[in-house]
């Protein structure tokens, strides 16, 4: 059976309906609570309100929490590489094509259905179909994940990805050589309306009527090609007070670097400061450098060498790997992993000049602040 949760909103500032739900019911996750309020089952004196809506001082919130489903999944036996495991949680590398949990055209075969075979004891606040689910990778990625095995793990690990204090960083093999050594990719981001399959940049203030502008491009007429942007480049976000995401999207703040320069293509690392859906793949495409075998953000005018052009046009998935990931243990420890890319990447990699099994240089990484 469901159980009815009721919280008396104490005196204080307004606040947004979602944020007062998480702050009101803090042994739930963010995407427990968010998922309840989409369904509908979240009220404020019960009345069902927009995540929006401003709750004020003596307004009674009311969360109806299922009772968590056992788990009607088959376990399936994939060879899923482990790189560490304890009681709490376990840290696993996707390979790529397997999607992270069943969704639509995909009920058997995900990483779900792997780690139940694989994995004893996963947590369920991520519900039936997506036990010890923390985060998420594309199913074309490839890379390293951390996944929970019990709720206090779950709720520790999600408070992290929240806070921005998890160091994740990628290789990217892509189209077109930046100008620049390194910089930084901010906008919000944002399903767009125009292909329902995409993400894409959206401009504070221009999506209520359906349309969504991605980020807008410097074109060289003399050259006849895009400039790109140097580092530090970031959009201005123009905040109207409103910070709904049906109107201004996410931020997504993507840091990236050269490793390798080649003929028309090269080799960055990227490490999220965010963690949006596609985050990535949209913020080098539409900077004009998709990642080589994304087909989903290709651009017309990335084309690469005819000596390559065959090798790119069979690639089944981006070339895109999360090899390093870096969290807080729920007992204090600081834990960080690294994973070379498959082979297909490595492959890909080797044709165009790049090592990408070399170790990659050390960098400092600003940690996010920790919140009470």
């Amino acid at each position: 059976m469901a159980a009815l949760r009721t919280h008396v909103v104490p005196d204080g500032p307004s606040e947004r309906f979602d944020r007062a739900l998480v702050r009101a019911f803090p042994d739930l996750s963010r995407s427990r609570v968010q998922a309840l309020l989409a369904e509908g089952k979240a009220t404020v004196d019960g009345v069902a309100e927009k995540p929006s809506f401003k709750v004020m001082s003596g307004h009674t919130l009311s969360l109806e929490v299922p009772a968590l489903v056992a788990l009607s999944l088959t376990p399936e036996h994939h060879d899923v590489p482990v790189l560490y495991e304890d009681d709490d949680l376990v840290v696993i590398v996707k390979p790529a094509g397997m999607v992270v949990h069943p969704s639509a055209g995909h009920d058997t075969g995900t990483l779900v259905h792997a780690l139940l075979g694989q994995v004893k004891g996963l947590s369920g606040i991520g519900g039936a179909e997506r036990p010890g689910i923390v985060h998420r990778l594309d199913g074309g990625t490839s890379g390293i994940m951390v996944v929970a095995k019990g709720d206090v793990a779950h709720r520790a690990l999600s408070e992290q990805f929240a806070i921005h204090s998890v160091d994740r960083r990628y290789l990217a093999l892509v189209h077109r050589v930046p100008l620049h050594d390194a910089g930084t990719f901010r906008s919000r981001i944002w399903r767009d309306p125009q292909n329902r399959l995409k993400m894409a940049s959206v401009i504070p203030g221009r999506t209520k009527k359906g349309r969504t502008q991605q980020v807008e491009e410097n074109w060289d007429d003399e050259n006849d090609r895009p400039l790109r942007r140097g580092p530090g480049w970031e959009r201005p976000v123009e905040d109207e007070g409103d910070d709904d995401a049906d109107t201004l999207g996410k931020e997504a703040i993507t840091h990236w670097s050269i490793r390798f320069r080649g003929e028309r293509v090269a080799a960055l690392e990227c490490r999220l400061e965010t963690g949006r859906t596609h985050q990535v793949r949209v913020h080098l495409s539409e900077a004009g450098h998709p990642i080589l075998g994304d087909v989903t953000y290709a651009r017309r005018d990335c084309v690469p060498t005819a000596a390559l052009r065959d090798a790119v046009t069979a690639l089944t998935h981006p070339m895109l790997h999360a090899f390093f990931l870096a969290f807080d243990h729920p007992d204090g420890r600081r834990l960080s992993f690294s994973a070379p890319p498959p082979p297909d990447f490595v492959a890909m990699a080797t044709l165009i000049g790049f090592d990408a099994l070399a170790p990659a240089p050390e960098r400092p990484v600003k940690r996010a602040p920790r919140t009470s």
